[in-house]
């Protein structure tokens, strides 16, 4: 079997630019279907320019649409007459690309005036002696008290909270946990003034 091949005519440039003029037209008259075959046709170039600027694919994803945005939001600035509709569009990415390194950089520099002046955190030792009376406490609590303390503590539920998951009435919860705790700051009051 013979395949007849089909003579391929290359695409001459007068054939690219009138394209691209008759879709520079259709995008400055507000045209949404312009607007998408302008990314497909220069999407990849202006993602390709990001990842390669950024080393961040997300953002170039990011730099890519917003190229977009703007270009359709200024598409009345455009002039066909100055530049071709992808150089704008790469004219447009560069400032995108600029905005996201300012951008890091902003966020470096506050990052870096915020570890300035945040104190390092004096983080002391835990008192054993403490750790060892706080659970002999809650070893003498009745059993309604001990669950409450605990799960407010350890498991940093509100009184709501508690009180549904224990099925107590509210008021309870708040006695319990008042009374405990002062009951262990007293213990602790006098461990301290002891030692």
């Amino acid at each position: 079997m013979i395949i007849a091949s089909a003579s391929v005519r290359p695409v001459s440039k007068e054939y690219v630019v009138d394209e691209d003029m008759e879709l520079a037209e259709r995008f400055a008259a507000g045209d949404e279907r312009a607007l998408k075959a302008m990314y497909d046709r220069w999407g990849r170039v202006i993602y390709t320019l990001a990842v390669r600027s950024t080393g961040d694919p997300a953002e170039a994803e990011d730099i890519t649409q917003r190229t977009f945005v703007s270009a359709w939001t200024s598409r009345s600035s455009y002039r066909a007459d100055r530049a071709p509709l992808g150089a704008w569009l790469v004219a447009i990415a560069r400032r995108r690309i600029a905005d996201a390194h300012e951008a890091r950089s902003r966020a470096a520099r506050l990052e870096q005036a915020v570890m300035a002046v945040t104190p390092e955190p004096v983080v002391d030792a835990p008192d054993v002696t403490d750790s060892i009376l706080v659970a002999d406490e809650l070893a003498n609590l009745e059993p309604d008290a001990r669950a409450v303390v605990t799960l407010a503590f350890y498991d940093d539920l509100t009184h709501g909270q508690i009180a549904e998951r224990l099925n107590l009435p509210l008021g309870t919860v708040k006695s319990h946990l008042r009374r405990s705790l002062t009951r262990l700051r007293t213990r602790l009051e006098a461990a301290h003034v002891a030692s």
